[in-house]
């Protein structure tokens, strides 16, 4: 099953690729903006990802499968999203340090123009051991963190931060790549159920 990725994000498009996905890319225009007062990290997340997938949806040809995705950090329910710069991801990294910290991927699959066929998230643990200032100062100058929610990209350079990973892996990469498959399965499975025959009304 053919699907349109609504992300410019390198890493979703190498984890579909890896996995043998079928897919092409359209770049969702939503701003991923601020949660609502009150809202929680996991619903946050699954509302950004609803709207990139119905914002693709909507200029994408009818019956189109699109995959909005969103991956935010969240420690003590404080919500981490990409750094605004050099200080704010080292104000990140220092409130990381020695900490667990949870990390949500939020997937919405629509079939356009604006069928939402599925709204899901996968949550993964992960622990940091203690990091020197000058562990930080050097990581934020390699600029790894800029395009990272939470500052830090678990596949590179941060690698070496983890000490115990708790969940999918692949979900703090930046897509539940199992879970993807899940729910494509069931759509697909869906898709081939015969249509409910429906009574006959005829007379006579």
């Amino acid at each position: 099953m053919k699907i349109i990725l609504a992300s410019n994000s390198p890493r979703r498009r190498e984890l579909l690729r890896n996995a043998g996905f079928d897919f092409e890319v359209s770049v969702s225009a939503v701003d991923e903006g601020e949660p609502s007062l009150g809202e929680p990290p996991d619903e946050y997340a699954r509302r950004v990802a609803r709207a990139k997938a119905l914002d693709v949806a909507a200029r994408s040809p009818s019956g189109s499968l699109v995959l909005g995705a969103d991956t935010i950090v969240t420690l003590d329910g404080l919500i981490l999203g990409k750094p605004s710069g050099p200080f704010d991801a080292t104000r990140m990294l220092r409130m990381l340090s020695g900490q667990t910290h949870e990390v949500i991927t939020a997937i919405c699959l629509v079939m356009a123009p604006a069928q939402i066929e599925a709204v899901e998230h996968e949550s993964t643990f992960v622990s940091f051991r203690e990091l020197s200032e000058d562990e930080i100062k050097n990581y934020v100058a390699s600029h790894e963190p800029f395009d990272k929610a939470g500052a830090y990209a678990i596949q590179g350079l941060a690698s070496r931060f983890v000490t115990h990973i708790s969940g999918c892996y692949f979900n703090v990469v930046g897509l539940p790549v199992s879970l993807v498959d899940v729910v494509l399965r069931k759509l697909e499975e869906k898709s081939q159920e015969p249509a409910a025959r429906k009574p006959d009304t005829a007379h006579g």
